[in-house]
């Protein structure tokens, strides 16, 4: 594997890792806003040879590389306790006593460009989205590290 090509790879992750992706279309063309010369081709062999696999209608990454991205998800999950929308852009986490700030520092650290903001109690966690689809992509992400 020659250099671009790696480190083409390498931005494949850091776009997956950063938000939600549902089309291969939508991940030629950040690529290309990116710099890179690729085709849809391209992209699917790279895809394939990292190991994306699509479910729920969104790529997602390999296990190893999840576990590698989640960070303090991995410890934190035993606190997290349940997932409920309230309206079109807050989320509520429902954590075990103590522990919700920890899970909001974590939320906070990972960057993730759905997410306005946190707000942590005791035990709960109040998380807001600049829209229902953000809303989406935050829940998806959520159930997913969470397996709530």
């Amino acid at each position: 594997m020659d250099a671009q090509q790696l480190e083409r790879r390498r931005t494949i992750l850091r776009i997956l890792r950063s938000g939600v992706v549902h089309r291969q279309a939508d991940l030629t063309r950040l690529l290309r806003e990116q710099g890179y010369e690729v085709t849809q081709s391209s992209v699917s062999r790279d895809l394939r040879d990292l190991g994306v696999f699509k479910a729920s209608g969104r790529y997602v990454l390999p296990p190893e590389e999840l576990t590698r991205t989640q960070g303090d998800f991995a410890m934190l999950g035993q606190f997290v306790r349940g997932l409920r929308r309230a309206g079109a852009s807050l989320t509520v986490l429902r954590t075990t006593t103590g522990a919700a700030q920890s899970v909001a520092v974590a939320i906070d650290r990972a960057d993730w460009p759905e997410v306005a903001g946190t707000l942590s109690g005791d035990d709960t966690i109040f998380i807001a989205t600049a829209s229902a689809r953000a809303q989406d992509e935050l829940v998806a992400r959520l159930q997913a590290l969470f397996r709530i």
